[in-house]
């Protein structure tokens, strides 16, 4: 079976860090966007000026119909999977006494229910043929093993979807590896501006940024290791070992607005 992947949210951010390290690693890469067209128009011209196979695929992943269709339409062309990545996700910000449940729907279509039927899928590819590889990534966040109230649907949809991996290796194997994977912060979030995630993004263990390059290997690692199922890699630089109150974006401007007291003339 050829080295196949999808790569959902595949266009910008860490998804095109994705589709670039398996499309460097040899995989046929499927890119999967939904509003970014452009963005994937332009890396799949960029790596296939470099000999490599990627193509693109839309769907808005919040409805079934386009999943299905989806997955239909790679393996139509293309044959098969070996990998999904599921990348892609939702991330809006509200908070447990503000809740909306229109909203939190809204986010566990694209965070839980989509990543549930492409497993699904892949396994049904899989059903009938002798291959025992093919693997399913979940992306996570490291905030599931390092809760604060902030971003608080966002955060109960990856905290399903953290329990998913364990239980969906159990539900899909043998056919089938299920694998997750925990980033810390690696992009400007939200309202945040760059000074901000400055700081933020060295508020780890290690003291640095985390590389979305490394995260991609992480992912190519699990998605061709055939000896690893239902556990997730945390590839954060021990963000989630440093508990905090709240999201690390509001802790930075907290503590900028301590100094700034500290510092006013009295």
């Amino acid at each position: 079976m050829a080295d196949r992947v999808l790569v959902t949210g595949g266009a910008q951010r860490l998804g095109a860090e994705l589709v670039r390290a398996f499309a460097h690693a040899g995989w046929e890469v499927w890119c999967h966007y939904h509003h970014s067209s452009d963005h994937a128009e332009r890396l799949r011209a960029e790596l296939r000026q470099a000999g490599l196979s990627v193509e693109t695929v839309q769907a808005d992943l919040a409805q079934q119909d386009e999943v299905l269709a989806m997955m239909d339409e790679v393996e139509r062309r293309s044959g098969p999977l070996r990998a999904v990545l599921n990348n892609a996700s939702q991330f809006e910000p509200d908070t447990g006494a503000a809740f909306d449940p229109e909203r939190a729907r809204a986010l566990l279509e694209v965070n839980l229910i989509a990543p549930l039927l492409l497993g699904r899928e892949l396994a049904r590819q899989h059903a009938a043929g002798s291959s025992t590889d093919a693997c399913v990534v979940h992306v996570l966040d490291q905030k599931v093993y390092n809760l604060n109230p902030d971003y608080f649907s966002y955060t109960t949809s990856k905290l399903a979807l953290e329990r998913v991996v364990a239980l969906q290796a159990q539900a899909l194997a043998p056919r089938v590896r299920v694998c997750g994977v925990a980033p810390g912060l690696m992009y400007l979030s939200g309202p945040q501006d760059p000074e901000n995630f400055e700081r933020a993004s060295r508020i780890n263990l290690l003291r640095k940024p985390i590389r979305p390059a490394d995260v991609a290997q992480a992912c190519l690692f699990l998605a061709g290791n055939p000896s690893v199922t239902g556990t997730t890699l945390c590839v954060d630089n021990g963000q989630h070992l440093v508990p905090l109150e709240r999201d690390v974006m509001f802790v930075v401007d907290e503590l900028f607005k301590e100094s700034e007291r500290d510092h006013r003339p009295r």
